[in-house]
């Protein structure tokens, strides 16, 4: 996947990484990149066009793939956290952050997918977290969203393959956007880890690990869950 010379449109793109995925897509060649927003007055970045898309409004993606006809990299961007579980969590939030990391995404490969293909194939960039594969206490609605995301990537990809289209996720923890007061570990620098994420991209990566703490996240997955989650019963 290069993306020189090629269109690319990002969601979120108003602030924090979709803010800096545009600005390097730019900067790496890219001859349009279409940056939306829930709200597009918000996006400040020169050279883009601005497109409006609310992931929760399906009428706004279907009047942005109509805009955007000439697209050959999708980058799932645009999101939410609601902190809570899923027992005693509030149903409306539960399904807030599946609507913003699994049907939105969703929504916007269905509406994209015809073209790409007819653009040569392309790629969709679905943009997960470390905890597409651990869970949190109090971070529980946001792990089971990002990892049916995850499981959708996967099952996309096998999808739109025959189409020529490659479709990678992308995986790390917690990074500086400005949103991590409550957070007191270490912070990804966003400029950098936008730039690892798209030399995966170009690399052809499918699941581009960008972290350590995306990579133990991974490791997680197979080892038993007692050792990870000591106060399982």
């Amino acid at each position: 996947m290069k993306i020189a010379n090629g269109v690319a449109l990002v969601t979120g793109a108003n602030r924090g990484l979709g803010r800096h995925f545009a600005q390097e897509l730019l900067e790496r060649g890219a001859t349009r990149v279409y940056a939306t927003a829930r709200r597009p007055e918000r996006i400040d970045l020169p050279g883009v066009e601005v497109l409006r898309i609310d992931l929760t409004d399906p009428a706004s993606i279907t009047a942005a793939a109509a805009v955007a006809t000439d697209v050959t990299l999708l980058v799932n961007n645009a999101g939410n956290s609601s902190f809570g579980n899923l027992v005693d969590g509030d149903d409306a939030d539960i399904q807030g952050q599946l609507d913003a990391f699994f049907w939105g995404p969703l929504r916007l490969i269905r509406a994209f997918a015809p073209i790409l293909r007819a653009n040569g194939g392309g790629a969709v960039l679905n943009i997960g977290s470390a905890m597409s594969w651990v869970a949190g206490d109090m971070a529980n609605a946001y792990h089971v969203a990002k990892a049916a995301e995850w499981a959708m990537t996967t099952a996309v990809r096998l999808e739109l393959a025959a189409q020529g289209t490659r479709v990678a996720g992308a995986y790390f923890g917690m990074t500086d956007t400005g949103h991590q007061d409550f957070w007191d570990g270490p912070l990804n620098d966003p400029a950098q880890l936008v730039r690892a994420v798209l030399d995966g991209l170009e690399a052809d990566q499918l699941e581009i690990i960008a972290d350590e703490l995306g990579a133990g996240a991974k490791a997680v997955m197979a080892g038993n869950p007692r050792d990870f989650y000591p106060a399982a019963v």
